[in-house]
């Protein structure tokens, strides 16, 4: 039986995008049904109508520029919307087809985490980036320099996190988010 590409890519159990300057140019059914989608409604679209806001969709695509490694990839988790407005987590990982043109051209996988790690308090943009960041191990400095601001910022951001979630350390604060008690 020869392979059919088409339907390993509808297929696929993990949500795909294909993409071109942050534009989606094809989508899987996986993708499709996590956004709460039509091919109609994201194809040609940047996929900043998956980003809670815009200010994350530039940071995001910053970030995914000074990150890439040698062969082009990423992963990251974050925040994300569905079409309906509803915010959910969100294991991003993909690669860039040219490692010097990171926007150029891309394939991004998707996985819903929301069954294990529900989004339970409402975060502001930063706390959202900040809180992920957490959760990938990153230290006060690690997530200042990955962000661009000052560990002091970020040690400001985790204690509105703390109070938010009831945590009393940072490892707390982590395993709520984790585990979706957040």
């Amino acid at each position: 039986m020869g392979t059919d590409y088409r339907t390993a890519f509808e297929l696929a159990p993990i949500g795909l995008v294909l993409s071109r300057q942050r534009l989606m140019v094809d989508v899987n059914r996986e993708a499709l049904a996590m956004f709460g989608a039509t091919r109609q409604q994201l194809i040609g679209q940047s996929f900043e109508l998956l980003y809670p806001t815009h200010e994350e969709f530039e940071r995001t695509g910053q970030r995914i520029v000074a990150s890439l490694d040698a062969r082009g990839r990423y992963a990251d988790e974050r925040v994300m919307k569905r079409l309906d407005g509803e915010l959910f987590w969100c294991h991003v990982s993909g690669r860039a087809l040219q490692p010097s043109q990171p926007h150029a051209a891309g394939v991004w996988c998707f996985e819903d985490l929301s069954a294990r790690r529900a989004l339970k308090v409402d975060l502001t943009p930063r706390e959202r980036e900040i809180a992920a960041l957490l959760i990938d191990g990153l230290t006060s400095k690690g997530i200042g320099r990955r962000l661009t601001i000052s560990p002091r910022t970020v040690d400001v951001y985790r204690a509105r996190l703390m109070r938010k979630l009831g945590a009393a350390t940072t490892a707390e604060l982590v395993n709520r988010l984790m585990s979706g008690s957040a």
